[in-house]
């Protein structure tokens, strides 16, 4: 019995058991299905994380390990971080706009962008010049209206201009002194007066005013011209005045003109002014009493413009050498064709003259051996200037030994030049100078460049020296280039004369003319200069002045010249009247323009 119930037992056992195993194996299928889909999604989760949230996080990593890659290079490339920061700077309102890297091999020249040029305050007077149908394009010139203390006053009070000259009838008929008579007939009937050598700024001054481009608009100005009279203003105090009082005109102008709004266009590089003495006049060195002049051409203001001056420092770099006035000054261009006629038809008896008086006092000066050979020569004329040489001082006299000669011998004076030189080349007379200081480094606007072509050069130490006769000297020159000599230099009369200032000349160019163009193309060139960011001259030495004129055109650098020992300075310490060469610099000084006061004062007898 036993056995049944337990075989019954487990058979109910079993039996109970078959059920639950099927439904076990349902519950496994579907138990493996979503073992097998949480995997899936944990794998593609696991990839999602790595390839998107893990690559992502790496990549900024990456950007922010950058700066701290900068900060261990060399210094140079942090500081070039630290100059361009991250954060873009607030933009200019007006974009600059950077010229194009330059080309290699290239040959074209850079101009710059038309926004660049704009900036500049003087591209409104640039581009007249571009305007056909404008005839003063490009010749416009601004006038200052100056407090009449600058210059009218000084004609008011004319019998204080010199010490020992009544100015007053010389700055009659608007400077150029009172009418010549033509009672010997050397001279033409009109256009003739007895001009002083020094009224260069009156007259200039007069001339501006019939000048053709004036304006009132200094925006389209070429140039700007200032009137004072600075050589009237240094005349009244050189003898017996301190030098507050010699320098006090000259230090209220500047002031005055640097208060203006034309002054700031350029800082006074496109102003010049008029000055009718020496350059040695307003160049005085210290702060001494008994030093000469004034120091007008050293104030750092005047050391911007330029000063027109008839005669100019090889030194420097702010004056010009103009012409001295001679006594002729048409009004019409059929005046000077028919004394330019005049003078070539003349016949000329003498070879050589010179007229003039000895420096005694000057153990350099060559003038005692000039007189010498023309007191010895047949074909020689002499015209001394001694004291009580009144034939000297007449204008009648001294045009009358010009136009009879083939030559005329211009030596130094009490400075570089002469008024003589420009009398004997109005009377068609061919000159010859001693020192290229005379003429051919000072008048570098007026003067062609080959001086041969009109003149003889014979240095100072041929006749210092060597004692070289002048009259074989000239006699070499053939007869055939003497007078194309002859005619070069009567073509060269109206650009060495003025004008009468009341009138015009129709077609000719005189001294005025020809010098105001020249700083004119002066002003022009710094101008174009600024804006290409150039300059003119390459090393540009300012005691080497003199040099950069006689350059040939496209030549930027001034080297050695044959005329160096001219204008050599004497060092410190050196006796000046020991310089073994030509004379250079060694005879202008305050002396050398105190001199030429002494001159003057021989000539107040006229």
């Amino acid at each position: 019995m036993t056995p049944r119930v337990a075989m019954r037992r487990r058979s109910a056992e079993v039996a109970t058991t078959e059920p639950t195993e099927k439904g076990n194996g349902k519950n496994q299928t579907n138990r493996i299905c979503l073992l097998v889909s949480l995997s899936l999604f944990f794998w593609a989760l696991l990839l999602y994380f790595h390839f998107v949230v893990i690559g992502s996080s790496s990549i900024e990593k990456q950007i922010q390990l950058q700066p701290s890659y900068a900060q261990s290079q060399p210094s140079s490339i942090s500081l070039r971080v630290d100059k361009f920061p991250l954060e873009p700077p607030e933009e200019p309102l007006v974009k600059p706009i950077l010229p194009p890297a330059p080309v290699a091999n290239s040959t074209s020249t850079f101009e710059p962008p038309p926004r660049i040029v704009e900036e500049f305050p003087f591209v409104r007077a640039l581009k007249t010049i571009d305007n056909k149908s404008d005839p003063c394009g490009g010749k416009y010139i601004y006038v200052h209206d100056l407090p009449s203390k600058f210059n009218e006053d000084m004609l008011r009070d004319c019998k204080k201009l010199s010490q020992w000259t009544n100015m007053c009838k010389f700055t009659t008929n608007a400077g150029l002194g009172p009418p010549l008579e033509n009672v010997e007939g050397v001279f033409s009937d009109q256009g003739w007066y007895a001009t002083n050598q020094f009224a260069v700024d009156v007259i200039f001054s007069n001339r501006m005013k019939q000048y053709k481009c004036l304006t009132n608009d200094s925006s389209l100005a070429a140039a700007i011209f200032v009137p004072f009279y600075a050589g009237f203003d240094v005349a009244r105090y050189l003898w017996g005045y301190n030098i507050s009082t010699r320098d006090a005109a000259s230090l209220e102008l500047v002031d005055w003109l640097m208060k203006r709004p034309e002054w700031e266009i350029m800082r006074g590089k496109d102003h010049f002014l008029v000055a009718g003495r020496i350059t040695w006049d307003f160049r005085r060195l210290s702060e001494e009493e008994t030093d000469w002049g004034n120091k007008l051409l050293f104030l750092p203001a005047a050391k911007n413009m330029s000063m027109l001056v008839v005669e100019s420092s090889p030194w420097n770099a702010n004056d010009f050498g103009i012409p001295y006035p001679t006594y002729f000054h048409p009004a019409k261009d059929s005046e000077v064709f028919e004394w330019q006629e005049r003078m070539r038809n003349l016949e000329r008896k003498w070879l050589f003259s010179f007229a003039g008086a000895p420096r005694p006092d000057n153990p350099k000066s060559i003038r005692g051996q000039i007189i010498d050979q023309c007191r010895n020569s047949n074909v020689g004329k002499l015209l001394e200037c001694d004291f009580g040489e009144s034939k000297c001082h007449a204008p009648s006299s001294i045009m009358q030994m010009f136009q009879g000669s083939l030559f005329c011998l211009q030596p130094q004076g009490d400075s570089y030049t002469r008024r003589s030189a420009f009398d004997s080349m109005l009377a068609g007379c061919i000159p010859v100078f001693f020192h290229p200081g005379s003429a051919y480094t000072q008048y570098t606007w007026h003067l062609p460049k080959n001086y041969t072509t009109y003149s003889v050069f014979i240095p100072e130490d041929d006749i210092r020296k060597r004692n070289m006769s002048i009259e074989e000297r000239l006699l070499q020159i053939p007869q055939e280039q003497v007078k194309i000599m002859r005619e070069n230099v009567i073509n060269l009369i109206p650009g060495l004369i003025y004008a009468d200032p009341r009138s015009e000349l129709e077609t000719l160019k005189d001294a005025f003319d020809v010098s105001v163009q020249a700083v004119i193309d002066k002003v022009t060139r710094l101008r174009k200069n600024m804006i290409e960011g150039r300059t003119e001259y390459d090393y540009f030495v300012e005691e080497n002045s003199w040099k950069y004129a006689l350059l040939e055109e496209g030549q930027r650098e001034a080297g050695g010249h044959v005329w160096d020992p001219f204008f050599s300075k004497p060092k410190p310490g050196e006796d000046s009247s020991s310089s073994g060469d030509g004379g250079g610099g060694t005879t202008i000084s305050a002396d050398a323009a105190k001199n030429s006061w002494k001159s003057e004062q021989r000539d107040k007898t006229q």
